[in-house]
């Protein structure tokens, strides 16, 4: 009989042995990395649009379907503040989605920081 941890994938596996910091550190270097989505790009995205697309990876798939269902089909989507094409959900994998929302709240956390160093938190 299998157990469940030898069902489990590679990428499951990997998961399971990062802490949450761990994994949203790897997808912020990521971003920067393979995106280009640096410090200096996300200086230019002063309106919130980070923290608007952190909130969009951190809702779950209930909160997308009361939106739609109470506003009307894919309203979820107004929410997203950049072009479609650049919305890569996960919604099988909570933990990514989850990885990359926090990775987007740091990206906005250094943004504001670094436009007004003297915000301290």
């Amino acid at each position: 009989m299998l157990t469940a941890e030898r069902t489990l994938s590679k990428t499951q596996k990997a998961y399971k042995m990062k802490t949450g910091i761990e994994l949203i550190t790897e997808e912020r270097q990521r971003q920067i990395d393979v995106e280009g989505w640096s410090p200096e790009h996300d200086k230019h995205h002063t309106e919130g649009e980070l923290a608007l697309a952190a909130a969009y990876y951190a809702m779950t798939d209930e909160m997308i379907d009361f939106i739609d269902s109470e506003w009307g089909n894919d309203m979820h989507l107004h929410i997203w503040p950049f072009e479609l094409k650049s919305l890569k959900r996960s919604p099988e994998n909570r933990v990514r989605e989850l990885q990359k929302a926090g990775a987007l709240i740091a990206a906005e956390i250094d943004r504001i920081k670094e436009s007004d160093p003297k915000v301290d938190a």
